[in-house]
């Protein structure tokens, strides 16, 4: 991929998956505006970005508002002339179940996440819309937004929102000729550490031990930068047709997530009373549920 002349804002690209988009986006040519919200962190991924050869600038700040979003908008234009690409990728975690998730655990994930994922991306599309001549958002989703996750009424939701804004914004946009499409990350970061089936993954690959095998295609997992290639891709000319879609990627595997589609129907003459449905439930529409949560497969035995 050749990204020479587009300039990129990558939120929470200080570590982790958005380190890798970053380093992705400038090895691939893009100039790159790095955000994260302590100061440290964002300078030294500069630092190793234009170590390598690539062009990057730091802009510190907590995604979530306005003002945070409008000046990372700012930056880019000030500091390399436009702006072609935004990656939406700052996040964080508050696990609890419902009865014990706190007003503010769930309005902080939410402010994040699905927040700053829409001023961010309204900035970027003003901007966009006014040079004329296209852009990408790349908003970043997860399995838990597609299927749900036990613990995360926060994170699903938000992230469920954001799968959501790349089919409506695909649509609004389209006439500015700017795509989005959320992609659907799996890697080995602080966060998927949090979770105790992949927990001896992320363990493993960070006392340098390879991947198995069965992680990175079973379990489509592997590092965060297996997962950055769909962003310089979806970022490049070579993608210019496609939008509102919701890309899976992780490990060995690259996918395609379906969008919410009715799946099964039922007709009574008048309409449904109580009662009818009651009776007509199992053999009808309730005949085959949809299941619930990412059913991870097991590891093959030793």
């Amino acid at each position: 991929m050749d990204l020479t002349g587009k300039v990129a804002i990558v939120t929470g690209s200080g570590r982790g998956l958005g380190l890798a988009y970053a380093k992705e986006l400038a090895a691939s040519g893009a100039k790159v505006v790095v955000n994260d919200v302590d100061e440290a962190t964002a300078d030294a991924a500069v630092k190793e970005i234009t170590a390598s050869g690539g062009v990057a600038v730091a802009e510190v700040g907590a995604v979530g508002g306005t003002e945070v979003a409008e000046a990372l908008v700012a930056r880019a234009v000030s500091e390399f002339g436009r702006l072609d690409v935004l990656v939406t990728n700052a996040g964080v975690l508050r696990d609890k179940v419902l009865w014990k998730m706190s007003d503010d655990d769930f309005d902080t994930v939410v402010d994040v996440h699905l927040r700053g994922t829409f001023t961010c991306a309204r900035a970027a599309a003003r901007q966009m819309r006014e040079q004329g001549d296209g852009g990408r958002l790349v908003l970043v989703g997860s399995p838990a937004g597609q299927r749900g996750n036990f613990g995360q009424t926060n994170y699903s939701a938000a992230k469920a929102g954001i799968a959501a804004f790349a089919r409506t914004w695909s649509m609004e946009l389209a006439r500015a000729g700017i795509t989005v499409n959320a992609i659907i990350p799996v890697a080995a970061t602080a966060m998927t550490e949090t979770i105790p089936a992949l927990k001896g993954y992320v363990e493993a690959m960070r006392a340098g031990e390879p991947m198995p095998t069965f992680a990175r295609r079973a379990l489509a997992f592997g590092s965060p930068q297996d997962a950055a290639g769909l962003v310089a891709f979806l970022a490049s000319d070579a993608a210019a047709e496609i939008t509102g879609q919701c890309i899976g990627i992780g490990g060995d595997r690259l996918s395609l997530w379906s969008h919410p589609q009715q799946v099964a129907a039922a007709y009574a003459d008048g309409g449904w009373s109580a009662d009818a449905i009651a009776q007509a439930w199992s053999t009808t529409v309730g005949a085959e549920p949809q299941s619930v949560g990412e059913k991870l497969p097991e590891p093959p035995a030793n």
